[in-house]
């Protein structure tokens, strides 16, 4: 099976439609992308950001990246009380991280920051969807 991977220009477009939701509802974030291997692609801070939030993305994208699920699912386990999920290696336990597929491989990961946690998600499933329409066409 040939492997799928993000260029340069897949990262730029999931980043574009993140901002341009982020923006929409006048959230400032930060907005990761990183490849299967959970290597920085893109990353983009917006002026009024929190420089805390950098870090926080990048964990949400590697995660998501690395466990092929979105971060929401590991917070969802510490909410049922299962607090060994706490000590699972790159882990990051806080929605906003989401994997990005391409032709139905992951292909790198989607890590949001800045706001709160369902709203860092809905900016990253922005992202997220405007590559599925670029390979829709």
């Amino acid at each position: 099976m040939k492997k799928t991977a993000l260029s340069l220009e897949d990262a730029k477009k999931i980043a574009a439609a993140a901002e341009a939701e982020a923006m929409c509802n006048g959230w400032p974030v930060v907005i990761c992308v990183v490849d299967d291997g959970g290597h920085l692609l893109y990353l983009q801070r917006g002026p009024e950001t929190q420089w805390g939030s950098v870090d926080v993305a990048i964990a949400k994208a590697r995660s998501a990246a690395a466990f092929r699920r979105p971060t929401k699912a590991w917070e969802e386990r510490l909410a049922e009380g299962r607090l060994g999920y706490l000590n699972l290696p790159g882990a990051m336990t806080i929605e906003g991280g989401l994997p990005i597929s391409v032709e139905g491989q992951v292909a790198g990961g989607i890590g949001v920051s800045g706001v709160r946690s369902h709203q860092d998600a809905q900016i990253a499933q922005a992202g997220v969807d405007a590559l599925a329409k670029k390979a829709a066409r």
